[in-house]
């Protein structure tokens, strides 16, 4: 199943400002990398986004509706700070705007 182009789009949109933006096919879906570093990836079924914050305010945004902690495979743990957001979380542009500021707050405060 390939990933969701109309989200993949909004996605675009939401950081068309970040001069550093390339996109990069990761983890079946499609990355979107700023200053060399995964912001979100769009990818495909339920849990459409998978967004990388910072992991200590991981358990504050697991409390958002349609976020989960992040697995790979048969549940194995993508570790502290990975989370997939339901594509029901993502219909408002809203939904989209705070996982997209929540990822690029995390990417603008690391280093490398």
């Amino acid at each position: 199943m390939p990933y969701d182009e109309l989200l993949a789009d909004r996605v675009r949109a939401t950081l068309a400002d970040e001069a550093s933006l390339r996109e990069q096919k990761m983890f079946g879906g499609l990355a979107f990398m700023v200053r060399d570093k995964m912001v979100v990836c769009v990818g495909t079924g339920s849990r459409a986004l998978l967004v990388r914050v910072d992991g200590v305010r991981e358990p504050e945004y697991l409390h958002r509706d349609g976020a989960h902690h992040a697995v790979m495979g048969r549940d194995r743990s993508m570790g502290t700070g990975w989370i997939t957001v339901d594509a029901d979380a993502l219909t408002s542009d809203t939904g989209l705007e705070f996982w997209v500021a929540a990822a690029l707050e995390y990417n603008s405060n690391r280093a490398g």
